[in-house]
């Protein structure tokens, strides 16, 4: 029985308890815990990693730090259940394995990987030998043609195009300008326009001065004239790129520079459409 006096407190009135005797807990008499001698062998870093796939901690911190930026990257062990399982839809699928992009096809699909002809921009004379094959060179479209040429002159530089201009011998009106003239100093390179066989080297008696002119097969040919001089024969075999002359202004010229002509079937056309 007990009796409460002024100040609040509790005064006892009967005997008093007995006190506890407090048990000796010796090393002998407490249980043993099977994985203690396992994590006294672990590292702290390992027992830190284990807890946290363990318990999730360590992927929810992962994600919070990468959302903020202050981590790029986060590797942390998936030993969680959750993490292990990869099924669809669960968290620990989604960040331990990538969504790979479905690859299909009809069952019917066929796939030809054969090609009549292989031409690259490495292999310009590829090109033209393919636009030359499949048809004579006057059926070409000037958008088909373009580019397939390789320039004469390193650096290209009009100075009277190819038609009707004024003459810059005579003066008159309508002469008919059968090339296209590109500015050049006397003894400059003038190199193949593409691969063939020279079938002219000589003076070319109607004003071309020094004239070569090359055959590249199917009805295309090119001329250059008013050389100073040229270093090929008839029946010699070009590259494309190869110096065959040097410009000059022999013939009816008025100056130093290349006159270039491109002809199919014979008759002239626009050089610019080929280059």
């Amino acid at each position: 029985m007990t009796t409460q006096n002024a100040r609040g407190r509790r005064r006892a009135t009967g005997p008093a308890l007995e006190p506890r005797v407090s048990e000796a807990v010796t090393a002998a008499g407490r249980p043993r815990d099977l994985h203690r001698d396992a994590r006294r062998r672990r590292s702290p870093f390992r027992q830190v990693t284990e807890f946290a796939g363990a318990s999730g901690v360590g992927q929810k911190a992962g994600i919070a730090l990468a959302a903020t930026g202050l981590i790029l990257t986060v590797t942390v062990p998936a030993t969680s259940p959750l993490a292990a399982t990869g099924e669809i839809g669960s968290t620990g699928a989604v960040l331990s394995a990538s969504v790979q992009p479905e690859v299909s096809a009809a069952a019917g699909a066929k796939v030809d990987f054969s090609r009549t002809a292989v031409s690259t921009t490495g292999d310009p004379d590829g090109k033209l030998k393919q636009l030359l094959s499949a048809q004579s060179a006057g059926t070409v479209s000037r958008a088909a043609s373009a580019g397939s040429l390789g320039t004469p002159l390193d650096s290209l530089i009009t100075a009277s195009p190819f038609g009707y201009r004024v003459s810059p011998i005579t003066g008159g009106y309508g002469e008919f300008h059968r090339g296209q003239d590109f500015a050049a100093q006397c003894g400059t390179a003038v190199h193949a326009a593409a691969s063939g066989t020279v079938t002219f080297a000589g003076w070319h008696p109607f004003g071309g001065g020094n004239r070569v002119v090359i055959d590249h097969g199917n009805g295309l040919e090119t001329t250059y004239n008013h050389l100073s001089s040229f270093n090929v024969n008839v029946g010699q075999t070009v590259s494309r790129g190869d110096t065959v002359a040097l410009s000059g202004t022999t013939g009816a010229s008025t100056g130093c520079h290349l006159h270039f002509e491109v002809m199919v079937n014979g008759e002239v056309v626009d050089p610019m459409g080929w280059l």
